[in-house]
């Protein structure tokens, strides 16, 4: 899978742009605030039809215009499509193959990609929303099924909380429309968290060795899905969904006395192990980027493993965190099969033969040249 060309209007700082892509390594050159990463995250924005940078679709509207909108052409096995997403205060139209999309989740999923940036070096670190949001996204990519239940989960969460401050503030006194929430919820929860514990399952096997082979063998990485029930080694969705009411029931004086829901997938987090001690906590500053790198080049290999083709690969400003082992090793990994976007300020100091063959673009105040 590759973009062919890519077509932008009112997008951030560019008022217009049309250009064209290689099924290779294709690297942006230019100045920081030029509009590098507003590039590389155009490409995100069609395939996912949110920003990786902000929740406002108004930032991706150029100044005092009333819409944004980005076009491409994506190449699969089966041929080449055109897809395209406009953007206004109205809202968002998404479109593939010229067919609009009624639903944001059907359109998801068109585009495959992979976005690496300095913050993704977060994901060990960082707080349990940000691996929560990993997950949601990656999974969305190949399942718009789950698409559908994250998206039910969250209203019937926010209509369970709103009715929990009602309760905690007595300006409800009635529990059954509580217990009536309490059960979609459950029901909801236990198809989400039995997806999450497949993807983990998978992104574990790929991981692994990709771990072992970045630090020569010395580490072994086990990833760990923490969730308020018990989950047995094969879950079974009916016992989870009994185990999610036996919580809730357990819990429902707690949540009515905070007014907010205390248990569910938007509470879990992933937990990360090299040699059995805890990255997050224990792990040096290397020992968390190669877990993070780790995570990402497994994702590229889940991904094809799930939709027989590669992802798109986004590298915005990646490589010059990592050290000259960890970039020979992600060079390495996509040499030849992944159509890669790299974005930096200069490629002096990397010498990789994948970089070398690249093609290269030029950034300047709005503007892309070959």
């Amino acid at each position: 899978m590759y973009i062919s060309e890519l077509n932008l209007k009112n997008y951030r700082n560019y008022p217009e742009l049309s250009i064209t892509f290689d099924n290779k390594v294709n690297v942006i050159l230019g100045e920081n605030a030029q509009g590098k990463t507003n590039m590389m995250e155009a490409i995100y924005v069609l395939a996912m039809a949110k920003s990786h940078r902000t929740t406002n679709d108004k930032d991706l509207i150029r100044w005092d215009e009333e819409y944004a909108k980005i076009e491409g052409r994506v190449v699969k096995h089966n041929g080449s499509i055109p897809v395209q997403l406009v953007l206004s205060l109205k809202g968002k139209k998404a479109k593939v193959n010229h067919i609009e999309q009624k639903k944001l989740s059907q359109y998801i999923g068109a585009i495959n990609v992979i976005m690496f940036a300095p913050e993704d070096l977060n994901l060990v670190k960082g707080s349990p929303q940000v691996r929560r949001r990993f997950i949601d996204m990656e999974i969305g990519q190949v399942s718009a099924v789950y698409l559908h239940d994250l998206s039910q989960y969250q209203k019937i969460l926010q209509q369970r909380n709103h009715y929990l401050k009602q309760l905690q503030t007595k300006r409800q006194s009635d529990k059954t429309i509580l217990e009536v929430l309490t059960v979609q919820l459950s029901e909801v929860a236990s198809r989400l968290v039995l997806k999450r514990r497949q993807f983990i399952d998978q992104l574990q096997k790929w991981a692994q060795p990709i771990h072992s082979g970045i630090s020569r063998d010395l580490e072994t990485l086990r990833i760990e899905y923490k969730t308020a029930i018990e989950v047995s080694e094969e879950p079974d969705l009916s016992k989870m969904n009994e185990e999610y009411l036996e919580k809730f029931d357990k819990i429902k004086d707690r949540e009515i006395e905070r007014g907010v829901t205390l248990a569910g997938p938007h509470r879990d987090d992933l937990l990360f192990y090299v040699n059995e001690r805890d990255v997050q906590t224990f792990g040096s500053q290397g020992q968390q980027r190669t877990t993070a790198l780790s995570l990402k080049l497994a994702e590229i290999e889940l991904i094809k493993e799930e939709i027989g083709e590669y992802p798109i690969l986004l590298l915005d400003d990646v490589l010059s965190e990592l050290d000259d082992y960890r970039q020979s090793h992600l060079l390495n990994t996509i040499q030849g099969k992944v159509q890669t976007f790299v974005t930096t300020t200069s490629v002096e100091g990397i010498d990789h033969a994948t970089l070398k063959e690249a093609a290269t673009f030029h950034v300047a105040a709005g503007g892309l040249q070959a």
